[in-house]
């Protein structure tokens, strides 16, 4: 009797640091992605990339489904007009993969600099960017989070592109971001070229 209930315990104890260690996971993965980043640096050593601003805050924090960040991406000089709003919901997958679904906002213009407008809104005025997801998996020997978007799953229609690619690599300090669009013909057709682009934690 004893016994059966040592191993009763062992495998509830197992069973909490599994959960407590995909918890911290998510938690971690948040926490880096949460903040405010820039690419100044690498704009400045390399003029083919643009000096961009990325804005990443926590929303809907009481929410109990996952994390739920509102994102703004704009060149730096013009942080008012973000050519890029989105919101992001943060899961912790049963395999133990983190994945980032992404949300669009209807007249998204209205919420520039203003994410406490966003999480006025109800979840289900934001739409879902179907096969747009991004997976990251734990990477223990670089102490970072990589992944991406799965093939071509995610359309897109920008600059004649029939879909798009990222490619995402998420460390403490900064975060590198390499989206492109490809064709038909499978050519580029939008996104850098000679790699990611590189957006370094400031606060």
């Amino acid at each position: 009797m004893k016994k059966q209930i040592l191993a009763l315990i062992l495998v509830s104890i197992i069973f909490s640091l599994k959960l407590y260690a995909q918890t911290s996971k998510l938690d971690k993965a948040t926490d880096w992605l949460t903040g405010s980043f820039s690419s100044e640096a690498q704009s400045k050593m390399d003029t083919t990339y643009f000096n961009i601003h990325l804005q990443i805050t926590p929303i809907w924090e009481s929410a109990k489904d996952g994390k739920w960040l509102y994102v703004e991406q704009a060149v730096a000089k013009m942080l008012e007009k973000p050519y890029r709003q989105r919101v992001y919901h943060v899961t912790q997958r049963p395999d133990g993969k983190i994945e980032s679904e992404i949300y669009t906002l209807n007249d998204p213009l209205r919420f520039a600099q203003q994410p406490i407008l966003v999480n006025q809104l109800p979840k289900d005025s934001i739409k879902l960017k179907d096969g747009c997801s991004v997976v990251l998996t734990w990477d223990e020997d670089r102490n970072a989070f990589v992944g991406s978007t799965i093939g071509k799953e995610c359309p897109s229609d920008r600059s004649s592109a029939s879909y798009a690619t990222s490619e995402v690599n998420l460390m403490a300090d900064k975060m590198i971001s390499w989206d492109r669009g490809y064709n038909e013909k499978e050519e580029q057709v939008w996104g850098a070229e000679k790699g990611g682009y590189i957006f370094v934690k400031e606060k």
